[in-house]
């Protein structure tokens, strides 16, 4: 079967072959022989204009909308199909139940494993969370691929263990992004950062840290204590700023935010603070 895939918006992520689109029908997609279309919404905030491109697209071919903005539950992983090649994901779900986050609400929280497909950026719920056994074949997959890999779902410090780290440390990721999102993720994240320093990990690069910051009753002095810690823990933090459900942002949050998101304005804010570590 021939399917179309449809996207509010380009992210980093999106597939780049020629069944997948952009936003509305032009006079080359009338053109497009397919048998579905599926629109595809990753943020909730995009589903009003989804349904736009709903009535538009149907008038090619039969039109579903899902994706994780519609709290649909996903099935097994296929490569290249939602995500660009080269994105991967392993296993669905978490088993925290942590009160911002929509995957344990949509996914559940009892986690489930995947057949293992081939890539190099993960982008699991959870991947620390798996048994040791699909970490393992996960790593092995990893190892085969001819580029360096990337963390990008976020790794929870409190499941890290040493092997995982010699581990990642035969790796050579690019990037492995962290996460510290509520106040019990402060300690495990300093003893993270401890066990990664250990096995030769520079500081700050290449482990990063999702902050989420701007949440109600957050202020820009807690944030920026976080966000400094993630610093003093050896990690590069990525700001986060919080949405409604209707993606909405306080553009006062949205200033404040912006140097945190940049690492060249981290390294600056640290260096003026008299906090910047060595990476070394």
């Amino acid at each position: 079967m021939k399917i179309a895939r449809v996207f509010p918006r380009r992210t980093n992520s999106t597939p780049v072959d020629n069944l997948a689109f952009i936003g509305h029908p032009d006079l080359f997609s009338g053109l497009v022989e397919v048998d579905k279309i599926h629109i595809s919404v990753t943020f909730s905030w995009d589903l009003p204009d989804a349904e736009k491109l709903y009535k538009e697209w149907s008038e090619i071919a039969p039109t579903e909308i899902g994706g994780p903005a519609t709290g649909q539950r996903g099935d097994d992983f296929t490569p290249g199909m939602y995500l660009k090649k080269g994105y991967v994901i392993t296993s669905r779900g978490c088993p925290n139940r942590c009160w911002f986050c929509s995957v344990w609400r949509r996914e559940g929280d009892t986690l489930r494993e995947l057949p293992v497909t081939e890539g190099w950026n993960i982008l699991d719920d959870n991947l620390l969370a798996c048994t040791d056994d699909h970490i393992k074949t996960v790593f092995a997959m990893l190892a085969r691929q001819k580029k360096r890999p990337f963390f990008t779902g976020g790794l929870e410090a409190a499941k890290l263990k040493p092997w995982h780290v010699k581990e990642f440390a035969k790796l050579n990721p690019i990037e492995m992004f962290f996460a510290y999102d509520t106040p019990n993720d402060r300690e495990p994240l300093f003893e993270a950062g401890k066990i990664l320093k250990a096995e030769g990990f520079k500081v700050c690069h290449p482990l990063r840290c999702y902050t989420l910051i701007g949440f109600p009753g957050d202020t820009f002095e807690k944030a920026e204590t976080r966000l400094f810690d993630c610093v003093k823990a050896g990690f590069m933090p990525m700001a986060m700023l919080y949405r409604n459900q209707s993606g909405e942002r306080d553009s006062n949050w949205i200033r404040f935010t912006w140097p945190w998101a940049r690492p060249a304005t981290v390294r600056a804010k640290c260096k003026e603070a008299g906090i910047w570590l060595a990476e070394k």
